[in-house]
């Protein structure tokens, strides 16, 4: 191990530097099974998940909306078809594989008049200050390097007035249902993965990444350190996911 920094990758311990290329990795080997294998292993419900997310964002025509870690653009459609043709939204990913078929999904659905695309890493955004209405970021926290900094910049390029909505896999808050959920991640979910996409190293870190992801408290102070105001959560499916959304003043 160098001198530089470290971070979590799933269970294991590695340098700052390395951890982003590891991750693009991950997403690269899962990108054309990545719809398929989220109704497989959420039994469907992320869709109910984002959907609330959506809804707790309050977006209205004519807004600017940024997605972060948009993947496949499940939420930037959404938002799209929300802020109308008087509105915006930026759909972004750092990995070019999943940005590529989100882009395509939206365009074979016959929508994107409204949305723009951009690869960019989460922790130094290249927008201005004072953009956008509302910030988002789904399932995508837990993979990036330095949390705080990508708050930071949720928080930056919000407009006074703008809110940021983190939705993620977190921590169940009854020990029954912790119990259940280990099985099925660290037993279940990496034969899954390696059943549909041929990839169970991918699926096992998945597992791994939300056990050391920050639990609800942790994060929810992580977003008032950032400069976010009035932070709530709100746990889904017995805390399996939670939203957190915090306010620019």
């Amino acid at each position: 191990m160098s001198d530089d920094k470290t971070t979590h990758f799933g269970f294991e311990t590695v340098d700052e530097a390395e951890k982003a290329s590891r991750v693009r990795g991950v997403f690269d080997s899962v990108a054309s099974r990545y719809d398929l294998m989220n109704d497989l292993m959420s039994f469907g419900v992320h869709r109910l998940w984002k959907r609330f997310a959506v809804e707790l964002a309050g977006v209205r025509a004519g807004q600017r909306v940024l997605d972060l870690a948009s993947g496949t653009g499940d939420l930037a459609a959404r938002f799209a078809g929300l802020v109308g043709p008087s509105g915006l939204v930026t759909m972004t990913d750092i990995n070019a594989a999943m940005l590529a078929r989100g882009r395509d999904r939206i365009l074979d659905d016959g929508r994107g008049g409204n949305v723009r695309y951009a690869q960019v890493d989460a922790e130094a955004l290249p927008f201005p200050d004072d953009t956008f209405d509302c910030a988002t970021i789904a399932f995508g926290l837990r993979n990036v390097t330095r949390k705080e900094h990508a708050l930071a910049e949720m928080h930056r390029v919000l407009r006074p007035g703008g809110r940021a909505l983190v939705l993620e896999f977190s921590h169940p808050t009854t020990r029954p249902l912790r119990a259940a959920y280990d099985v099925y991640s660290f037993q279940v979910l990496p034969r899954l993965g390696r059943l549909v996409t041929g990839d169970e190293a991918s699926y096992r870190y998945l597992a791994e990444s939300i056990r050391v992801h920050p639990d609800q408290d942790t994060l929810r102070e992580m977003m008032a350190a950032a400069g976010f105001d009035r932070c709530d959560v709100h746990n889904l499916t017995g805390g399996i996911v939670a939203v957190h959304r915090g306010f620019k003043l």
